[in-house]
């Protein structure tokens, strides 16, 4: 992935922001971006290119990335700072690179499944969590507009099958 060519999709509105947002935690920034690489690493090797698209796999990788930013930053921050950060930057990643209205409730509410697992699961080998989070993506809901995702609150949604 070329850096600058994704740096060009940012308004300067949301590159301030996020520029901001890393210089009130600086700790945060490397771990977030190892995490991130991980992340999207592992995705590919269960799912290929499927985690690209809007489907279950999607929902995997959303959820996978959030649980391994806060996990990866606990140590610097400590839990509860590290989940606020990883809502904090995935959110601000929403902003910057946005989508349609219902991907975009689509990917916020699987960071939120994955902010959560961490609190079940924070002792566990990341690939417990990653069978946990496979199983959890074959059973995740498909969802339209019309979708209450407050009801789901502990499950993957996805909205294009895959």
């Amino acid at each position: 992935m070329n850096p600058i060519a994704v740096l060009r999709r940012v308004s300067i509105k949301n590159l301030l922001k996020g520029i901001l947002l890393g210089l009130g935690h600086p700790l945060l920034i490397w771990p977030t971006i190892k995490a991130t690489r991980e992340c999207v690493r592992i995705s590919t090797a269960h799912y290929g290119k499927l985690h690209h698209k809007n489907g279950p796999a999607n929902a995997f990788r959303h959820a996978l990335w959030n649980f391994m930013i806060a996990r990866a930053c606990r140590r610097y921050s400590g839990e509860q700072r590290a989940l606020s950060w990883a809502g904090k930057i995935t959110h601000w990643h929403e902003d910057s690179f946005p989508n349609g209205k219902l991907a975009r409730a689509m990917d916020l509410h699987n960071n939120a499944v994955g902010r959560d697992l961490l609190g079940e699961h924070r002792d566990r080998q990341l690939e417990e969590v990653i069978e946990i989070l496979k199983g959890m993506a074959l059973e995740s809901v498909k969802v339209d507009v019309h979708a209450n995702l407050g009801t789901l609150k502990y499950q993957l949604v996805h909205i294009m099958e895959p």
